[in-house]
């Protein structure tokens, strides 16, 4: 157990930089410099803040003017006990052209500093919390941000009152500063990247299983015997860097993806129509290939070159080379899920095919490291055999289904109208049918041998394959089939149903309550002292067919949805789409999808916004938020 604690330690020594690099998306840390340690009830104080930026973010100068683009840094009062009395002072701010707005403005590079004067009411003494809330937005020269607010706390002691107190107290800002929290699904920690991850780990040991790489560990850990001797510790100290070396592979061809999309993220990548075709064709490719079809193999040249130099080398580098050639030869293999993982950083940011490449790899090599170390428990692993041919087959038929998805997206962004939501789900129940099918030994592909009965396991994974063939069904017919709805093309007006068109939609995409027009729909809301809600989405977003399908059906929603004007702005397809893409940033500064906001029709000032998939409860609450702050903004 001690020497798995130590690869376990080793493996997340590997991973744990990448994780606190992901945490940059909130790269502003605030620190109290200095405050008087007591001052008169009612007089005007400086309490000094330190913000501290990371990397090459910047941090925007409280003089920037608001309409310029990005969020100037503010300080507000989160205590009715306490006010901001007067104009925040902040040092030399760097002014010069910012290419994300197209106009010189002032910024922080690396450091800053903040004097904000404070005052508490007259009638307070004794020891008093100074609460202050910070709203600020920081970009690089590429990409921007979502603006966030963070508190400050420090404390001070009253002790008398001021001969001239300051008297002017307003009421905690909630929605004229726009001080509205965000919930995003883009940082570190979150749901989405952690389902990726998990994802990325599943992949890589899925592959384990086909049969260009199962073979390969018995195989692996002779090699490292007969190269340790008996010299336990030189083979232990080997599997590490064999196992090293692999992560390393295929982490660097994570990072030369992040590198080719760039810093922004890879959101505007994964919804470029041409980008989806290809993803689509480079599935279908992959899919029949794991069929059968033929075989992906890189040139035997560039495996027999690097098979040489292991058995050449010595040492560490023999160790390095035989990582590289194990990854080449079961290219083949491993390139279907590599696509995949690569493919699905399309609801992630830059770093995603990083964080996935380092998850897949890592599961990937540890079956041959802990092997190699402990050699002895080689005798437990099933011999290879026809089960790998059927993983194998069973992972084409499931990489065919995710190619339609692909397809789709393209399609509805180009409007050819080819690939509809019916025939997305046709395709699904095909390749599943097929491959209950194939388990069950009805009909074999390539070389295999066609069963002589029916084992007890294969019928029980052939079941699940078979039952959501049935479960499909209805989707023909216009129902909806909850969160699978995310994964199939998106719906179309002229698709085929014959089900109540209540049942179909659950209220997501029901005309006659969703506008396209939010001028006109302010102009209503306006009228009604009504909010607004945008829902800002695209024909490619994965998680948007998730939230429509699985949480605004739902009766709570629905009923928050009937005291607000609905708008539903595409952005990554369609004749609005610049223009929608522009006023989404210009309101929330952000491009993610989905991104939600609650908009008072008046001022145009958001209540409140929330970024990315969320669950009923907390997608609920955030409603509220919305109609409460515009309730009291109402009636001031």
């Amino acid at each position: 157990m001690k020497k798995i604690g130590i690869i376990m330690g080793i493996a997340l020594s590997v991973l744990s930089p990448f994780f606190v690099y992901g945490q940059l998306l909130d790269p502003v840390d605030y620190t109290v410099i200095s405050v008087p340690d007591t001052v008169r009830a009612g007089d005007v104080f400086d309490v000094r803040v330190g913000a501290t930026i990371e990397g090459d973010w910047h941090l925007y100068s409280v003089l920037n003017d608001p309409d310029a683009g990005p969020f100037p840094t503010s300080f507000s009062s989160f205590s009715s006990d306490m006010a901001v009395a007067g104009s925040v002072t902040e040092s030399e701010a760097e002014i010069a052209f910012d290419p994300n707005f197209n106009t010189e403005l002032g910024w922080h590079s690396k450091n800053a500093e903040f004097t904000i004067p404070v005052a508490f009411r007259s009638e307070l003494q004794g020891l008093q919390s100074i609460s202050l809330e910070v709203l600020y937005q920081v970009c690089d020269d590429v990409s921007c941000l979502p603006p966030k607010t963070k508190q400050i706390e420090a404390e001070v002691v009253l002790a008398g009152v001021s001969d001239t107190p300051h008297t002017d107290f307003p009421e905690p800002q909630i929605a004229e500063d726009e001080q509205f929290e965000l919930t995003s699904s883009s940082g570190l920690p979150s749901d989405d990247l952690w389902g990726y991850l998990w994802l990325a780990i599943t992949a890589g040991l899925a592959a384990l299983l086909t049969p260009c790489v199962f073979p390969l560990i018995p195989l692996t850990v002779s090699y490292f015997s007969n190269q340790s001797g008996e010299k336990k510790s030189t083979g232990w100290g080997q599997a590490i860097i064999f196992g090293i070396s692999i992560v390393l592979i295929f982490t660097l061809l994570g990072a030369l993806l992040a590198l080719i999309l760039g810093v922004s993220g890879v959101s505007q990548f994964a919804s470029n129509p041409w980008v989806n075709l290809v993803i689509g064709i480079m599935f279908i490719v992959f899919g029949v290939s794991l069929l059968g079809m033929f075989e992906l193999r890189l040139p035997y040249q560039l495996t027999n070159w690097l098979n040489k130099k292991s058995n050449e080398s010595g040492g560490v580098m023999g160790t390095l080379f035989m990582g590289f050639t194990i990854s080449a030869v079961s290219f083949s293999c491993t390139a279907p899920f590599v696509g995949a993982i690569l493919a699905a950083t399309a609801g992630g940011e830059w770093f995603y095919p990083i964080i996935g490449m380092l998850g897949f790899s890592t599961a990937f090599a540890s079956p041959f490291v802990l092997f190699a170390m402990f050699p002895g428990y080689l005798e437990s692993l099933p011999k290879s055999g026809a089960w790998m041919n059927v993983v194998k087959v069973i992972l084409g038929f499931v990489i065919l289904a995710a190619a339609v998805k692909f397809l789709a997206n393209a399609d509805i962004v180009w409007q050819w109208g080819i690939i509809s939501r019916p025939l997305g789900i046709a395709a699904w129940m095909t390749f599943f049918f097929l491959a209950g099918l194939y388990i069950l030994g009805v009909f074999t592909l390539h070389e295999d041998k066609k069963p002589e009965h029916i084992s007890t396991g294969r019928l029980l994974i052939a079941m699940p394959f078979i039952l959501f063939t049935f479960y499909l069904i209805p989707g023909l017919l216009g129902a909806s089939l909850g969160i699978w709805d995310a994964w199939l093309p998106a719906r179309q007006a002229t698709d085929v149903s014959v089900v109540n068109s209540i049942s179909v939609t659950g209220g997501a995409e029901d005309s006659e309550k969703w506008s396209d027009d939010y001028a006109a729909s302010a102009e209503r809301a306006a009228a009604e002292n009504r909010p607004v809600f945008i829902d800002f989405t695209g024909y490619t977003c994965t998680n948007c067919r998730a939230m429509e399908s699985t949480v605004f059906p739902l009766e709570n929603v629905q009923q928050r949805f009937s005291q607000m004007e609905l708008v539903k702005l595409y952005t990554d397809g369609g004749s609005d789409a610049r223009e929608n893409q522009q006023f989404q940033f210009d309101l929330t500064g952000t491009v993610a999808l989905p991104t939600y906001a609650i908009v008072n029709p008046e001022s145009g000032a958001v209540l409140d916004q929330l970024i990315g998939y969320t669950k009923a409860e907390s997608f609920e609450e955030f409603l509220d938020r919305g109609i409460e702050r515009h309730r009291v903004s109402a009636s001031r």
